[in-house]
């Protein structure tokens, strides 16, 4: 190990919100500094990867900012707290933008770029978070890359029903029943607040008794208590299953953390898809139908794909609720039952794909294979998306149009809305 102090200009921010420098021909890569800056930092020189540690910012940049959070140098939660949030919007822009030039082959000027959708909140706009038990039975988040926990009494970057919920729930529970928790995951829709705790171990007298008096006086409305693996079924302490706009939420599920950016990118992801009332539209990795209720009254059939059996039984629940009888809910893996559809010669007009952060390999053929006309990609990571994109291309997929959202203000997080003509 060669440990060495040295002098840096930050040449442009990357997709994992550090600044990158150059150092001897090598990128190096430092947390915390911003483009343009120059800062003194010190690095392992001999290491494979040079992730440099940030000591100084010498000449900062003139969007640095004190962040509003005491916490910001510490939690890992807001790495960009320290940057104005109109350089923010410029910066994701220009890290999608490069990832599509540089890796997916597209140049700028091939498709139309679209307003970016601010959130309407910087701040107070988190609407689901997970915490995690703090030595002295609080609760916090984990610390800057890495797993060390930070106590947290208040977050101003979670809404204005959940910002203190980090001391107040840890006060109701006590010492004692935190530090039996693995985690606790907080959801809140409409103001109303749901908690899932998960136990190390099996689920104690107490741990019921809590949640049932956390429900009477009103801090939450519902709870889902899960004991550790192999420790027993989980239970359900009054309604923990939210609903918000025909769609169902529970807090041990996956739900987009900012509600009115979402449904922004909803509208806009249905709109560039261009359904109609004759379409046959196949949805990849649809969850509990965030898209799916919105698009089925525009389509005249819609195979719904997720791989979690608790999406799938939320939006199954929410289609009886509401009478929807024009979709096809498949529980499975996006892939290998696109695959499947290809093989069996099935057609679809539209396809809709909102992966994780690995990204659909493979939708250039799944597309094509199925004869789609167009193709909505939603993307949570820009290389993956740049990745996709290429593939999409190289079936014969034109770019169209590329819209980003900032459902991620003070973060280095952004989505992404493209869609693709045949």
């Amino acid at each position: 190990m060669s440990v060495k102090v040295v002098e840096l200009v930050i040449e442009r921010l990357s997709k994992s919100g550090d600044g990158v420098a150059q150092f001897d021909g090598r990128a190096v890569f430092v947390a915390g500094a911003l483009s343009g800056e120059r800062v003194k930092v010190e690095l392992d020189v001999g290491a494979k990867a040079m992730h440099a540690v940030l000591l100084d910012v010498i000449e900062p940049s003139p969007a640095r900012r004190p962040p509003v959070c005491t916490l910001a140098d510490r939690c890992g939660g807001c790495d960009w707290m320290h940057l104005q949030e109109e350089t923010q919007l410029a910066e994701k822009q220009e890290i999608v933008l490069s990832a599509l030039e540089h890796l997916g082959g597209l140049e700028r000027a091939s498709y139309e770029l679209l307003p970016t959708v601010k959130s309407i909140d910087p701040l107070g706009y988190r609407r689901r978070a997970t915490l995690h038990p703090v030595s002295g039975g609080a609760l916090g988040f984990h610390g800057k890359r890495s797993h060390e926990r930070v106590e947290v009494k208040r977050c101003p970057a979670l809404t204005p029903a959940l910002a203190d919920f980090p001391a107040r729930l840890a006060a109701h529970f006590g010492p004692n029943t935190v530090k039996e928790l693995e985690e606790a995951r907080l959801l809140e829709c409409d103001g109303r607040v749901a908690v899932s705790l998960h136990f190390k171990a099996q689920l104690r007298p107490r741990h019921r008794e809590l949640a049932e008096l956390a429900v009477r006086e009103g801090l939450i409305d519902g709870a889902i208590l899960q004991p550790g693996e192999g420790k027993g079924q989980p239970e359900l302490i009054g309604d923990p299953v939210l609903e918000e706009e025909g769609v169902l939420h529970r807090p041990d599920g996956f739900a987009q953390a900012n509600a009115a950016v979402n449904r922004r990118l909803v509208h806009q992801a249905i709109e560039l898809l261009e359904p109609r009332a004759g379409h046959r539209v196949l949805e990849l990795y649809s969850g509990n139908g965030n898209f799916t209720f919105r698009l089925a009254p525009m389509a005249a059939q819609i195979v719904a794909v997720e791989s979690a059996a608790l999406s799938v039984g939320l939006a199954q629940k929410a289609a009886l609720r509401h009478g929807v009888t024009n979709v096809r809910f498949v529980q499975g893996d996006s892939e290998k039952i696109a695959t499947g559809l290809v093989r069996e010669s099935e057609r679809f007009d539209r396809l809709l794909v909102d992966p994780p952060r690995t990204g659909a390999p493979g939708v250039g053929a799944w597309a094509s294979g199925l004869l789609v006309e167009r193709v909505v990609y939603v993307a949570c990571d820009p290389a993956s998306l740049a990745r996709d994109a290429k593939e999409l291309a190289s079936k014969g997929y034109r770019p169209l149009a590329l819209q980003l959202f900032d459902l991620f203000p003070q973060t280095h997080h952004v989505e992404a809305v493209m869609a693709f003509s045949r």
